[in-house]
């Protein structure tokens, strides 16, 4: 019965990567059918992929998005006798996801030097806030000229290490919009601290 199964189950996943390499080169000719097909086929497998390198999930899905685009556009180089094409999906997922990782850390980065070069860096615990120094009682001064809700993303983004979502989930707005009003406060910040605001 061992046998049988072991098989069976060989039998079943030739025939699915016989399927997925008829199905690459339909769509390296152009077979948009032919392309959706391995996306049902293999998205629900290579989001697993891209979820080991990525586990946050708006992440994932568009490092998985991303991939699918690669694996249209590449699909008229597949070439069977390389690699299985679920190797193959496989490796461009992944390398995707890590793209997508190291671009979500050079966003970070990039951010964390605009606040470094708007903001004096560090905020004094409570107990320091009777000797605050000039330039922090400047940062006070001006991050009261932000809307409430604003300063208290800036504080929450920049001093508490909350992500965009989790900012959006709080003020309940969109990524898109959070990430506009973390931007344009932090121009507002510099201006001001400038001597231009």
């Amino acid at each position: 019965m061992g046998m049988m199964l072991t098989w069976m189950t060989s039998s079943l996943w030739s025939a699915v990567q016989d399927e997925l390499i008829d199905l690459l080169d339909r769509a390296g000719r152009g077979d948009r059918v032919a392309f959706a097909r391995i996306y049902e086929r293999t998205s629900a497998r290579l989001f697993a992929v891209v979820r080991r390198v990525l586990p946050r999930a708006e992440l994932a899905e568009d490092a998985l998005q991303e991939a699918f685009v690669k694996i249209w556009q590449r699909s008229a180089k597949y070439d069977s006798s390389i690699a299985s094409p679920m190797a193959w999906l496989a490796t461009i997922a992944r390398n995707q996801a890590i793209d997508v990782r190291r671009r979500f850390a050079e966003r970070l980065s990039g951010l964390s030097d605009e606040l470094d070069d708007a903001v004096p860096s560090g905020l004094p615990s409570p107990a320091a806030l009777a000797e605050i120094s000039d330039e922090l009682r400047a940062l006070s001064h001006c991050l009261g000229q932000l809307p409430g809700d604003r300063r208290e993303m800036i504080l929450l983004a920049y001093y508490q290490g909350f992500s965009r979502e989790e900012l959006s989930a709080r003020f309940s707005r969109p990524v898109t919009t959070v990430k506009t009003l973390l931007r344009r406060s932090l121009i507002v910040l510099k201006e001001c601290l400038d001597g231009r605001g």
